[in-house]
């Protein structure tokens, strides 16, 4: 990084973080404190307003933004395509900024770098796997609703379709939760949040929610919680292996299903590991492979899979 660059990246910090001492400046720029100061020093006598407390750190004026900066080709063509993603994913609000954001990317790229970065998309599409229109509005407006449910810290009531049947047969059940962050997983929107019914941080898929509204009932983010950092624990208890026709095994692993641990290619197919909470969650994606896969263990899946195939049997 040149003394150009630095500078310029020591504003963008600033803008980013308000105030920063030298120290922290000189780590996030790889470079001493001493540089730092010859920096700031260069920056003020250019006129840039910047304020520096002894013991507190270095501030720019209120008010203060950086002329419009000039984008690379490859910079131009990642934030055109982050909008395009936005677009097609996020909700309604934040769909029109994409376009809107695009538009005015476009309209200050100089006309060189329009051309170049607009022959370079198209050789790129951003193609994500539709879902079925009716779920992918509602989907959208689920994500609205619990975004402001979010920013307002207010609690959410839905009624969720669950992939399992409770033991009584009933796979739908009413929750009120306190949302805390939404996850984009393998296409799908998943809702990480603290449940009241179960008294404890539980995950909803949004495509999965109905009668979504927004309670009067607040509450406080969790000191703890860090969405970013946040990884759920692992209660993946019951092993299965299968061993499928080594002719599918390409398609196995293109499917990356969650539930797999571990693979192994032999001479006679391809095996592999699951780990999974309840089997059923497994049951109807290895029936999608037919006479391609067998059940070796444990033998209690097995005899469920035969139970399935005999009950598809009775249709024809």
């Amino acid at each position: 990084m040149n003394k150009t660059e630095r500078q310029l990246a020591i504003i963008l910090e600033l803008q980013r973080n308000k105030v920063l001492k030298a120290e922290d400046l000189a780590v996030k720029l790889e470079t001493s404190v001493r540089t730092i100061y010859r920096d700031i020093q260069a920056l003020s006598e250019a006129g840039v307003p910047l304020i520096g407390t002894p013991g507190f750190g270095y501030t720019l004026i209120e008010g203060y933004f950086l002329p419009p900066v000039n984008f690379t080709v490859e910079e131009a063509v990642s934030l055109l395509i982050g909008a395009d993603f936005i677009e097609q994913r996020f909700d309604n609000q934040y769909s029109q900024n994409a376009r809107s954001s695009r538009a005015k990317i476009e309209a200050v790229l100089p006309e060189p770098i329009q051309n170049e970065s607009e022959r370079v998309r198209k050789n790129f599409r951003l193609r994500i796997h539709p879902l079925n229109p009716e779920i992918e509005d509602r989907e959208k407006t689920h994500i609205e609703t619990i975004r402001t449910a979010i920013l307002n810290q207010k609690k959410i009531r839905f009624k969720y379709l669950k992939r399992i049947p409770e033991p009584d047969g009933n796979r739908e059940t009413i929750r009120t939760v306190a949302p805390l962050g939404l996850v984009l997983v393998q296409g799908g929107w998943l809702l990480v949040a603290n449940c009241d019914l179960r008294e404890d941080r539980r995950h909803f898929l949004i495509s999965r929610m109905s009668e979504l509204t927004i309670t009067n009932e607040s509450f406080e983010m969790p000191d703890d919680f860090n969405l970013q950092e946040y990884r759920p624990p692992d209660d993946r208890k019951i092993q299965i292996r299968a061993l499928f026709n080594i002719n599918v095994a390409d398609k196995v692993k293109e499917s990356n299903i969650y539930y797999i641990e571990n693979t192994e290619l032999r001479s006679d197919g391809y095996y592999v590991n699951f780990r999974v909470r309840e089997p059923e969650e497994l049951l109807q994606w290895i029936l999608s492979w037919g006479a391609d896969v067998v059940i070796l263990e444990p033998e209690s899946f097995r005899i469920r899979v035969k139970e399935e195939i005999k009950k598809m049997l009775k249709h024809y």
